[in-house]
């Protein structure tokens, strides 16, 4: 098993750390440059960048290399053993998922859509379990991006390429645990009371949402997970992320004040408004 990063862009002292970290874990990291010019002709949002349709890129790239590759988001944390994840017989499904949120939420992306069909589960994306030679005799990749072209298409979207890829591949994929990727936002921490779904059995955990476990307004029991696995690496040192921009300062004054912190949260939400201000 090897790890393998596809990025865009990447500075040379975390190239440095990427081979540390493979150095003292005694495994394989490859990392991908991705040339955007041809995704660059794709709808993004101001919350998804081109990045979102990497997970294209990757599955076409390993087709001829890998029978079954586990593509994950950035933002997701390992707490569990992967083996009975990636030994998992996919048969003639296309790839292993896990639902986002519940029935009435399926119902609502098939509405949007204009799919009933996918009221019987609509995934996340961010967890996918590849099969390369299922994944090339549906042509994904080229039918996503003859989707992505048609204006008609684009306009029932509100999570480009999961949207997408749940049209592609309905009847195609195959459900598995959340704990394969158990999906929370630190923002529920905001909340007067919630149930964090991450217990031991946990295996992924995803971050989905604005507030991620490296922000350091983040700080709470349920971002430990990615905290420790930090301090295992040679980011250890490296600090959290500060709020650079007025949707960051905002969640990060609204995060202070939960944490009692209140001169912080009045000083992010003076920074916020400076922030709003001068945009």
């Amino acid at each position: 098993m090897f790890s393998t990063f596809f990025i865009d862009d990447i500075p040379e002292a975390d190239i440095q750390r990427l081979a540390q970290l493979a150095k003292s874990y005694r495994t394989c990291i490859q990392i991908h440059l991705v040339n955007c010019e041809r995704l660059k002709a794709l709808p993004t949002t101001k919350n998804w960048s081109i990045a979102m349709y990497f997970r294209f890129v990757i599955a076409d790239y390993f087709i001829d290399q890998q029978d079954k590759i586990l593509y994950l988001d950035a933002d997701i944390a390992c707490q569990g053993n992967l083996k009975p994840l990636i030994t998992m017989d996919l048969a003639n499904n296309v790839a292993a998922v896990v639902t986002e949120r519940d029935a009435n939420w399926w119902s609502l992306r098939g509405q949007s859509l204009q799919c009933n069909e996918l009221e019987k589960g609509y995934f996340n994306s961010g967890v996918l379990l590849i099969n390369t030679l299922a994944w090339a005799q549906e042509s994904v990749s080229a039918k996503a991006m003859s989707m992505l072209a048609d204006k008609a298409i684009v306009s029932r979207l509100t999570y480009m390429d999961q949207d997408i890829l749940n049209l592609i591949l309905l009847g195609k994929v195959k459900f598995i645990d959340a704990k394969y990727n158990t999906q929370f936002s630190l923002n529920y921490e905001l909340k007067k009371s919630f149930v964090c779904p991450i217990n031991d059995e946990t295996v992924l955990i995803h971050y989905v949402g604005p507030t991620k476990p490296w922000h350091y307004w983040a700080g709470y029991p349920s971002a430990q997970p990615f905290i420790k696995a930090k301090e295992a690496s040679p980011w250890k040192n490296e600090p959290l992320m500060r709020p650079v921009n007025s949707n960051y300062a905002r969640y990060c004054a609204k995060h202070n004040f939960k944490q009692n912190k209140p001169i912080n949260g009045i000083m992010n939400y003076i920074y916020y408004f400076y922030l709003k201000i001068i945009k």
